[in-house]
């Protein structure tokens, strides 16, 4: 195989095939004269003239599927370490980050087309997102949407396998937004993503940290861990907007270079931040406060109910302010905006009580869901939660004491046990209920146990389903998805409620 590049040509592609050359522009490496025909890093989709990455994983460890690749017809392999495979292998010191080089090349750079809006944290990346996204649409730009919900390429609507798409979808995504005239991206960006460097090259021209709390701590190991992997998006971004209200945020706050803001509520007389609200008046219909924006003081309303959208809209406005969306329409989209799927939304039952979906499922955002509820509800507050399987299982009773500490009844169910026990799952669980005086049931099944809890709320009250949100399925073992619709597990629950009480 020759080594030499054509000076000639940076982009150079014929039909479906580029030279390895142009694929491997940036990385640190020989660059054979040879055409491909893509680019991958999964055995099952390697066919004749491809460059197979070889990915170490978890389970598996795509080094030890180098030389087969190569006998299928692999074009090269790009590798971590010397495999003895002469000059068919190319040796970077990590795959993941030449595989997003690698990804970005082949798709023409699509992330070089657009400007990059990215949300990171625990909670709270969906609903800021979407309020960015809603607003630069309000503003007139075409925009791309990528988040835990689902993929937007202006109004068409496509599925959310994964918050942070891996690698080749990503970037395949990335050229279909660059190809239907997108110009801002908005998109949640995971730990996983970053870590991963499912994104590549892509910059941001602003960033945004909501907040850091214990979860995935099964993948990452340790809080510290989970935090540098957040702060990795600030390292790649022109502007960052960071909660201070949080911990961890402050400590980012201290710790990055690039051009940044604060943002937070009130919570004493000393705080100031660059965004701030105050003055907050709660209700489950919508919610006022007092935006106080660099040295402006401006009244707001929005139809959102809850402390913590308070924060996420604080946080769309500052990015909005400073990528150019006119205040008059962030104004105007809160007003109407109702808010994202799945985030505190209200289902209507024609019941003299309300049905609250929330997304909720750590520790902290249980917390604070039921404790902005608290304070908008006249009667008492149901607790409805479950925890997943094959996850965190240290943060279970961390879930029942946040439950515990701000609602009236708790109902322990299930929540994706995937391949663990359900019943095992929900006595994880129930030692953070220990030592409270806070009446609790539990029910193994989730459209039971929301029948259960509805027949027992009285007017006023509020019955909060935490944990599933958007999703309209049930997790169990084998990987099996059921279908499972809260909005239809509520009207079921109703409509038998309607008959008994007739």
């Amino acid at each position: 195989m020759k080594y030499r590049r054509n000076q000639n040509s940076a982009q150079e592609k014929t039909e479906n095939n580029m030279k390895l050359y142009t694929l491997l522009e940036g990385l640190q490496t020989a660059l054979p004269d040879t055409e491909v025909t893509g680019v991958t890093d999964d055995t099952r989709k390697m066919q004749k003239d491809m460059v197979f990455v070889c990915i170490r994983g978890a389970k598996y460890d795509g080094h030890d599927a180098a030389e087969a690749m190569l006998e299928k017809g692999a074009a090269a392999v790009i590798a971590e370490r010397d495999l003895g495979l002469g000059d068919r292998q190319i040796l970077v010191p990590n795959t993941r980050e030449a595989y997003g080089k690698l990804c970005a090349a082949w798709y023409g750079h699509p992330e070089r087309k657009m400007r990059f809006v990215g949300i990171t944290g625990t909670n709270g990346k969906t609903t800021t997102a979407t309020l960015i996204k809603e607003m630069l649409r309000g503003a007139g730009e075409k925009v791309g949407l990528i988040g835990t919900v689902q993929y937007e390429i202006g109004d068409e609507i496509l599925p959310s396998p994964n918050t942070t798409p891996l690698t080749d979808a990503y970037f395949s995504l990335l050229a279909r937004m660059a190809d239907a005239g997108v110009q801002t991206v908005v998109m949640e960006v995971s730990s996983f993503g970053l870590e991963q460097h499912r994104i590549g090259p892509t910059h941001f021209a602003a960033a945004v940290f909501t907040n850091l709390t214990q979860d995935h701590l099964d993948v990452h190991g340790t809080m510290e861990n989970y935090y540098l992997a957040k702060r990795m998006l600030f390292d790649i971004c022109d502007y960052a907007v960071i909660n201070c209200n949080d911990d961890y945020g402050k400590r980012l706050f201290s710790e990055i270079n690039c051009e940044k803001s604060s943002y937070g509520i009130r919570q004493q007389q000393s705080d100031s931040f660059d965004a701030m609200a105050d003055e907050i008046s709660l209700r489950t219909e919508g919610t006022k406060f007092v935006l106080h924006l660099h040295s402006e003081t401006l009244p707001m309303s929005m139809r959102m109910t809850g402390m913590f959208n308070v924060s996420n809209a604080v946080a769309a406005i500052a990015v909005g302010r400073k990528i150019g969306i006119p205040m008059q329409v962030m104004t105007e989209l809160l007003l109407d905006y109702t808010g994202v799927r799945g985030r505190c939304e209200v289902i209507p039952t024609a019941l003299d009580f309300t049905v609250i979906c929330d997304y909720a499922h750590t520790p902290d955002a249980l917390e604070k869901t039921l404790a902005s509820l608290r304070e908008c509800t006249v009667g008492r507050l149901i607790a409805v939660f479950g925890c997943g399987g094959n996850r965190d299982a240290a943060k279970r009773p961390k879930m029942a004491r946040a439950a515990a500490s701000y609602a009236d009844f708790v109902m322990v169910t299930s929540d994706n046990p995937r391949d663990e026990d359900p019943l095992q799952i929900i006595q994880d669980i129930l030692p953070g209920l220990e030592g409270t005086d806070v009446p609790y049931q539990t029910e193994p099944d989730r459209a039971e146990a929301i029948y259960l809890a509805m027949k027992s709320a009285r007017t006023g009250d509020v019955v909060v389903l935490a944990g599933k949100g958007h999703e309209d399925y049930q997790i169990i073992a084998g990987g099996v998805h059921l279908h499972m619709d809260e909005r239809e597990l509520v009207a079921d629950a109703a409509k038998r409620i309607f008959a008994e009480r007739a």
